[in-house]
């Protein structure tokens, strides 16, 4: 997981909670794009999601719920626990990326090759 979200371009993690060194957030042009415990069992990762998507995959897989302390419309938290094919953790990884990626002033989106 972790490896797949720092191969999002210009993406980089962070520890910005103090008192929390456990908790990674990645980023790109510092916006958070998912947030995980990395020493939690089983792994969890928090993943931006377009609201009637995460609606639907929360329905459909067990693994996939309401973001945790997070705005619940667009924010899943998915549990790896081995459930879910690794293609489709890395789609909602870049999906999440993506997303972030959009909210971008255009000129910081055209540094990462994004239009």
């Amino acid at each position: 997981m972790q490896q797949h979200c720092l191969a999002q371009n210009a993406a980089w993690e962070d520890h910005p909670f103090p008192g929390m060194p456990e908790l990674s957030t990645f980023k790109v042009k510092d916006r958070i794009f998912a947030f995980s415990s990395l020493d939690a069992q089983p792994l969890t990762v928090s993943l931006k999601c377009e609201p009637e998507l995460a609606v639907s995959l929360r329905a459909a897989h067990p693994a996939i719920a309401p973001g945790w302390h997070l705005n619940k419309r667009h924010w899943n938290t998915v549990t790896l626990d081995g459930s879910l094919p690794d293609t489709m953790v890395r789609e909602l990884i870049e999906d999440s990326y993506d997303l972030v990626v959009a909210k971008l002033p255009r000129g910081e989106r055209l540094l990462l090759d994004r239009p």
